[in-house]
């Protein structure tokens, strides 16, 4: 890879600069209004929405957690998950690629070297987007100069296919979790479209394969230590916005549908209510995560942890419970192939595969059974 300023040039036009969270959310408004149009045609005909994810990056919309420090704008975590929730709303798969981008930029303000951040901030201000992976079992990470030679493949990860940059986890030796940061313009990296899932079909999902690369040191960082790290909790928050997305999306086709049935409103009243209480979720989570980002102390991570991985649960169910509604309330009309309703169902199960219910739920039992005891511990008792 040579040093870490060997970056290639990107071929998009220069991005436009967002210079407030209003602009943010009306550059978002309109992006998903462009996506939605075509949205359902390119789930059948696996269509990659190239085009549309070189807009987002035009528009500036994937440089707006650039931290104010490396000229970015200052953005609360809330509005942020809001924004991935309406381009969501627009197309599900560009919503995960963002996810995946957003995700990426927090590890990398959280954990690289600050010429390391001036470097790749720079990129993604002028458009670059960033995708995370994790190398699978086999890959080989040796010793050699002021780096290390890679040779291995990730898993599959959405937004592969659309990123400049991949942030990759993988142990260094002797056996030291770190991030990769690798360029997928280098002749070595192999990037293979392989994702044959019947949903999130246009997500970007691949397979990224290397073969005796270097990777240079200075592009190489430690892996979160801390369990409730800030970039997981915005994982789950952004995980939370798509899902929300997707329940928008299969809401506006419900109504769209049924026309004027009254006979089932308190059904549709039941699951307006669900959409809104679970973007209320998601606001007081963002909350949450801003504190700890401020005040990365292990208090405020964990409590940020725990109201996350409520909104990603809650959202989850969301999705699927107003995709299912879809078909319950609009009956027959929603059952042409033409309309492909059903890919707003697919999508929310895809999606929702890869959030680990089952781990968030335990760890939520250990926080809230911990906050307990130490609620009704009084003080200066061990």
């Amino acid at each position: 890879m040579g040093t870490i300023s060997q970056f290639h040039r990107s071929l998009r036009p220069p991005a436009h600069r967002i210079e407030s969270e209003e602009e943010a959310i009306s550059t978002a408004r309109n992006l998903a209004d462009a996506f939605r149009h075509q949205a359902s045609e390119r789930d059948i005909n696996r269509v990659l929405p190239h085009a549309e994810l070189d807009a987002l990056s035009i528009s500036g919309l994937t440089a707006i957690t650039v931290p104010p420090d490396y000229e970015g704008l200052d953005m609360s975590n809330a509005l942020l998950a809001e924004i991935v929730a309406i381009i969501a709303e627009g197309d599900a798969s560009i919503g995960e690629a963002l996810e995946s981008h957003f995700c990426v930029l927090e590890t990398l303000r959280t954990q690289a070297t600050e010429d390391l951040q001036a470097s790749l901030f720079a990129r993604v201000l002028q458009g670059d987007r960033f995708a995370g992976a994790i190398f699978a079992d086999g890959t080989e990470l040796t010793a050699e100069g002021p780096g290390y030679r890679l040779s291995g493949r990730t898993r599959q990860a959405p937004g592969i296919l659309f990123a400049d940059w991949i942030a990759a986890a993988a142990v260094a030796p002797p056996s030291r979790p770190v991030t990769l940061y690798l360029t997928c313009a280098h002749e070595g990296i192999q990037v293979v479209d392989d994702w044959d899932g019947f949903g999130q079909r246009t997500n970007g999902s691949a397979t990224a394969i290397v073969g005796q690369f270097h990777v240079n040191a200075d592009t190489i960082v430690p892996a979160p230590s801390l369990e409730y790290s800030t970039g997981v909790s915005l994982a789950l928050l952004l995980k939370a916005g798509v899902s929300l997305g997707i329940a928008r999306a299969a809401w506006t086709d419900l109504l769209n549908t049924i026309g004027d049935r009254t006979t089932v409103l308190a059904r549709l009243g039941e699951h307006a209510m669900r959409i809104e209480t679970t973007a209320a979720a998601l606001e007081r989570a963002g909350r949450k995560l801003d504190i700890a980002q401020v005040n990365p102390v292990e208090a405020a991570m964990a409590d940020a942890h725990f109201s996350t991985s409520a909104a990603a649960i809650a959202a989850a169910e969301t999705a699927l419970a107003t995709a299912n509604a879809l078909f319950e309330l609009a009956g027959e009309a929603s059952a042409s192939i033409g309309l492909n309703l059903d890919r707003h169902w697919r999508n929310a199960r895809i999606h929702a595969l890869s959030l680990p219910r089952d781990g968030l739920l335990q760890s939520a039992g250990e926080y809230m059974s911990l906050s307990r005891i130490a609620a009704a511990t009084p003080c200066g008792v061990k």
